[in-house]
């Protein structure tokens, strides 16, 4: 059977985006519904893929667009390439899924010096005839003969300058005439050869251009920005369509509008028009477009037609619609309609007041709504009226927009902020010792790391502005300098990041708040209706829990207790439990350690009841809370001349006779003091040898932790137990978890739940009360999901840690992979997601199942979740409900994401993800 490669408006499948894109599915439902949009036929996106394979245009192909431009002829009474009536077309693109502005559309197609001709007899308007042929040329020259328009511009800024004019509409015909001349000579030096005057072949070359649009890197970066995927849109369809003129005089306009406000959501009439313009003039920002309002005024009765035109099409499409049209000589034309690109704001807004309307049911508002979309409302943005140019960009890690000094370490951060200043850390990398400056900042910036780097994972933990990956930016700690080409910036310099996009900016640029909407509110109530998977968060405060339940949360899923140890004012008490001789030594410090972190988990208790908390025990092996061995050496040869210069100083004072009193700081020079530094620096740089690993992700950390050191895991069940014990006695609600990480058999969970048994007794005979928890474990490794059934014997619940996981199943190290190859991979296809932020279903999602399935067949109740950083994206939300866990944990900022992806989950179960 021969492939029909056109459909003609009248007959193609308006529901068929995949073949027939989104605008021409839409121009082929509109007319056969009765809508006034110029006849016209699509070219599918299967013969674009063809040509594109092909490298040439299928034969039959433009046999079929002679008959269809023929059909056009018949209805229209014009002639393609006729000398009398003439008939013009546009050329448009159009994928399955809109992309504006990433492809190429040309206008007024069909004009030559013959049909130029019949236009101006036609219209006896020589001045419209020209000025839309100065269009096609200098479309037709850009889109398909790839000339720069700066060359036309040219020749056109030229003439209106020798003439005086600005702006375009007072340029005269034999003006224009001239223009139309010098840009088929710019054609001609251009290409070598003339400009083509047999209009199919001007149609054929068309087509060819359009379809090598899709593969243009304006479409390439997009699809790659918004993860359109062949699977969503793949090719790009041709639409031809005849032309209709705004530009023949003051009865004829064209615009652009929205059936509602795209930045509010409210329910009017939005757009903007111009009369006696072509379409490209209100796009383009070549003339300054009135609003529509005013058209009620100047053209009254075709804006009764226009507000007739749009509230048809959101009682059609049961969506807001962002459509063009254009009037000729009084009649108004649709020349296509797209659902509308609006913010998140307004798409929560439209969602509520459709449903109001009885246009949509709440089922269809919530699914209408993309879930990442909701982010943005909850991190500060940028004043969007700002106009300041970025010195560099790197990956958009965190959202939301934060500005402040500068500094390059966390112990300045933290001194600096209690002076009140604001802060961006920045740092080449950042490592779990910097958390504390992390709480200091209001920002983090870096030069190396991905999406998923711990800059990353904690800023979003954190709720806040993450840059990572700038790589233009030379980072040098010890200058205390950053470097962006020829611009320094120094410690206290002023800095703006937008984690939204990934720019950096010099100064300070205004934010706007957030706002957690009652549309918002209600919108995820309708979202906990329908959803079965409950959404907790990763939050290790009461400040960042108390914020997580304002956003919905019901619990905590991760409790990261190393977060709590960083803290400045506790990380020199684990400092002197590390560098411990012995245990009595190592327990001494653990007592001081013991009531700090008790009263955190009571306060986090609290803030979250009555929902679980899941309080991970130890997990980064123990040199992560030392400074490295470079820093050391540098502070130890800083110590250790210092003490000369002491010594010096010393000998200098006691020499003098009748010193007396010594003024500030010569009476506290002590030589003693120093030493007793240096030993203990030294203690610490022996330490930081001593667990000197070389791959430490993969070596003593998690419960081997708690096998070697097991009064650090008893101190930490003890601070959890006694927490509750003490919430119980106030009558608060309490729900503890015990998760034990990165276990491996079945006898380090036992271990651990005997700490648990012999301490639970212990605390319910000392607070004479039951104590009511869970015992758990994380699985992220290979070997605890397929040993799961074996753990599920003692623990009472799993939590996926998909971080480590997804690094164990690929034998990646993230940071590595997404700094070298990780990139190359996903640019060549060899994986089609970053894992790291995308959950790998086909691999780590079949450990997964195999898990899940050994788990509760061991234990039928098991209590399953996923705390890693797939547990806020959506893709991998509606796979983990599929897979039967039951709840998904993520970041404070993500829970209004996770919320809504439940929902879609639940409503999309049956479909394929």
């Amino acid at each position: 059977m021969t492939a029909q490669y056109s459909y003609s408006f009248n007959t193609g499948d308006g529901k068929n985006k995949a073949l027939l894109g989104g605008k021409g599915a839409n121009l082929c439902e509109m007319t056969q519904m009765g809508f006034n949009v110029p006849p016209g036929f699509v070219i599918t996106t299967q013969t674009c893929l063809s040509y594109l394979e092909q490298k040439r245009l299928p034969d039959g192909l433009m046999d079929e667009v002679r008959a269809q431009i023929s059909e056009i002829e018949r209805v229209t009474g014009k002639h393609f390439g006729g000398a009398n009536d003439p008939l013009l077309v546009s050329v448009r693109s159009g994928s399955a899924i809109s992309m504006p502005g990433m492809m190429d559309t040309i206008l007024n197609l069909g004009l030559n010096k013959q049909t130029l001709a019949g236009l101006i007899e036609e219209t006896s308007d020589p001045r419209f005839a020209y000025d839309a042929y100065r269009r096609f040329i200098q479309l037709f020259g850009k889109v398909a003969l790839g000339i720069e328009d700066e060359k036309f511009d040219t020749h056109f800024n030229n003439v209106k300058r020798a003439a005086g004019i600005k702006a375009d509409v007072a340029l005269s015909a034999d003006q224009l005439q001239e223009i139309s001349e010098l840009f088929l000579m710019v054609v001609h030096e251009e290409t070598g050869r003339p400009f083509p005057e047999d209009v199919y072949q001007q149609l054929e070359i068309a087509i060819c251009a359009v379809f090598n649009s899709w593969m243009g890197k304006r479409a390439i970066d997009y699809r790659k920005e918004f993860h359109i995927t062949p699977d969503i849109a793949n090719g790009t369809a041709v639409n031809i369509v005849t032309m209709v003129f705004g530009n023949m005089g003051d009865d004829c306009a064209t615009g652009v509008g929205f059936t509602r406000n795209p930045g509010t959501g409210e329910n009017e009439m939005y757009g903007e028009y111009l009369v006696n313009a072509q379409g490209e003039d209100v796009v383009a920002g070549i003339r300054t477009p009135k609003p529509v309002h005013e058209m009620a005024k100047e053209i009254p009765e075709q804006y009764r037609q226009l507000v007739e035109l749009r509230n048809k099409l959101e009682a059609h499409y049961h969506e807001v619609q962002d459509y063009e049209y254009t009037i000729e000589r009084g009649v108004l034309y649709c020349l296509q309609t797209r659902n509308g690109k609006m913010n998140a704001a307004a798409m929560v807004k439209t969602s509520i007041d459709m449903v109001a309307e009885g246009l949509i049911s709440k089922e269809q508002a919530l699914l209408r709504i993309n879930p990442e979309l909701l982010e943005q409302l909850l991190h500060p943005q940028l004043a969007p009226d700002h106009t300041n140019k970025p010195i560099a960009t790197g990956l958009p890690a965190s959202p939301g927009a934060a500005c402040g000094h500068c500094v390059f370490d966390a112990d300045t951060a933290v001194r600096l902020a209690k002076t009140g200043q604001d802060l961006i850390l920045l740092r080449e990398e950042t490592k779990p010792e910097d958390i504390h400056g992390f709480f200091a900042a209001q920002g983090v910036l870096t030069s190396r790391g991905g999406k998923t780097s711990h800059a990353a994972v904690v800023a979003r933990g954190m709720g806040k502005a993450c840059v990572a990956g700038a790589e233009d930016i030379k980072v040098d700690v010890r200058a205390r300098l950053a470097i962006v080409g020829d611009i320094h910036i120094k410690e206290g310099d002023l800095i703006t990041i937008d984690g939204s996009n990934g720019n950096i900016y010099l100064g300070r640029i205004p934010t706007i708040a957030p706002r957690f909407s009652e549309e918002l509110k209600i919108l995820l109530g309708w979202a906990d209706e329908v959803a079965r998977l409950r959404v907790h968060a990763n939050v290790d405060t009461p400040e960042t829990a108390r914020l997580a339940v304002s956003y919905g949360a019901k619990g905590i899923g991760l409790c990261r207790t190393e977060r709590m140890f960083n803290a400045a004012d506790r990380l020199p008490l684990v400092v002197d439990m590390i560098l411990a001789h012995n245990t009595e030594e190592r327990e001494a410090a653990l007592a001081k350690l013991f009531p700090i972190q008790r009263d955190d988990f009571e306060q986090l208790f609290e803030a979250m009841s009555p929902h679980p908390v899941t309080v991970r025990l130890l997990d980064p092996p123990m040199h992560e809370f030392l400074p490295n061995e470079h820093q050391l050496t540098d502070e130890l040869d800083a110590l250790k001349h210092y003490l000369t210069i002491v010594k010096g100083q010393r000998v200098t004072l006691d020499t003098l006779t009748n010193a007396g009193d010594l003024p500030a700081p010569f009476n506290r020079l002590n030589e003693d003091v120093i030493l007793e530094a240096i030993a203990k620096k030294q203690m610490m740089l022996d330490k930081v040898l001593e667990l000197y690993e070389v791959n430490p992700m993969l070596g003593h950390r998690g419960v081997r932790l708690g096998m070697s050191y097991p009064e650090i895991y008893k101190m930490q069940i003890r601070s959890i137990l006694e927490a509750a014990a003490r919430c119980i006695k106030q009558r608060i609600p309490v729900e503890p978890e015990i998760m034990v990480p990165q276990v491996i058999t079945a006898q380090e969970l036992k271990k651990v739940k005997g700490y648990v048994d012999e301490i639970q007794n212990e605390v319910e005979s000392q607070y004479k009360i039951k104590l009511n928890f869970k015992f758990g474990t994380m699985i992220e490794t290979v070997r605890a999901c397929t040993r799961a059934d074996r753990l599920a014997a003692t623990a009472s619940f799993f939590s996926f840690g998909t971080n480590d996981l997804t690094q164990a199943t690929f034998s990646f190290s993230r940071e590595d992979a997404e700094n070298k190859f990780l990139p190359l991979y996903e640019e060549s296809g060899l994986l089609e997601d970053n894992p790291f932020e995308t959950l790998d279903i086909e691999g780590l999602g079949k450990l997964m199942k195999m898990a899940v399935d050994l788990g509760r067949q061991q234990r039928p109740e098991l209590k399953i979740g996923i705390c890693g950083e797939h547990g806020g994206h959506p893709r991998s939300i509606r796979f983990v409900h599929n897979l039967g866990l039951n709840y998904v944990s993520c970041s404070a900022p993500r829970i209004p994401v996770a919320r809504l992806a439940a929902a879609h989950a639940k409503l999309l179960e049956n479909k394929p993800i």
